[in-house]
């Protein structure tokens, strides 16, 4: 059976469209439903995917490999700087060989260039499992989760506090496309990159949503309905910490800050959280932090993702 997004690629949220990102968070909650009921059918039985980690992580890896097992693909996973791409060999022989095994091809890296020269090489689905510039599978459960705790997103205010990250140029596009107005907050000098600024705006433009991008948290959350935030020294920025820290200053996620949200806001974070750096334990800790069920519904919105791209 074919779907709307079968053979597709997932590089960046922009690939799709409003109505595909409804059609996998649909999915994803038809499917967790229809598995909490006890229905625990393979529909891809026999498939395989290659999952694909550069860079190390908890999170990606062990939702991906259970989603796969669920949906009956069996997971290959190469890991490190021994597996695959790492022996001299060009990404197109490498690609080409890979797609022989494999029906679907996940990757985390570094560069966005990396993964769109590996889709432009693959005849089987590319999904984008995080990169410098993107993290569209996070993106796609943090739509979910909301979604589960606040229903329609076109209806919300976003707030993103920290640095201009993957994470808040993907909350950039995923506001964009659901209709979701999005202020993301960073100090001067670190704010998202301005052409996948003017990508959400162009979309948003078709959607409703408003986009903002200042330097004050205050004003960014000020009646938001979701606040969110993530690390302010990304894997690879170990050496740059302690700048960082300094550099990030007023921009922590505390109770006085979510105190400028509206009634019922929630807080969420992708993790791992640098406790005591850009959010408190306070914040993290409280009722209306969602962040375990968000970092719960990576598993479900890949598997969503998953069925649909190699269905």
């Amino acid at each position: 059976m074919t779907t709307p997004l079968s053979g597709r690629d997932l590089l960046a949220l922009s690939d799709l469209t409003p109505s595909e990102v409804s059609l996998v968070l649909d999915t994803a909650l038809a499917q967790k439903a229809s598995w909490a009921a006890g229905d625990h059918s393979a529909p891809l039985s026999g498939r395989a995917a290659a999952l694909i980690f550069q860079k190390p992580s908890m999170r990606t890896r062990v939702s991906f490999e259970v989603g796969c097992a669920r949906l009956g693909v069996t997971p290959v996973v190469l890991v490190g700087e021994g597996s695959a791409f790492s022996r001299g060999e060009t990404v197109a022989d490498t690609t080409s060989v890979l797609e022989r095994y494999v029906d679907a091809i996940v990757i985390r890296t570094f560069d966005q260039s990396f993964v769109a020269e590996i889709a432009d090489v693959a005849s089987v689905p590319v999904v984008n499992a995080l990169t410098d510039d993107y993290h569209p599978c996070q993106g796609l459960a943090d739509l979910l989760t909301i979604r589960e705790h606040k229903g329609a997103l076109d209806a919300l205010r976003f707030a993103y506090v920290g640095d201009g990250n993957n994470m808040a140029h993907t909350y950039l596009l995923a506001g964009a496309l659901t209709g979701m107005d999005v202020a993301i907050a960073t100090p001067a000098g670190f704010e998202p990159k301005a052409h996948i600024v003017a990508q959400a705006r162009e979309i948003a433009s078709e959607t409703g949503a408003d986009i903002s991008i200042g330097i004050d948290p205050i004003a960014a959350v000020d009646g938001a309905d979701v606040v969110a935030t993530d690390t302010w020294a990304s894997m690879g920025q170990e050496e740059e910490h302690a700048a960082r820290i300094a550099a990030f200053a007023g921009f922590a996620v505390n109770p006085a800050l979510m105190a400028e949200a509206a009634d019922g806001a929630v807080f969420m974070h992708c993790l791992p959280a640098h406790r005591g750096e850009e959010v408190l334990d306070e914040v993290i800790d409280a009722p209306y932090s969602i962040v375990y069920d968000e970092a719960e519904n990576r598993l479900h919105a890949q598997k969503a993702l998953l069925s649909l791209l190699m269905g």
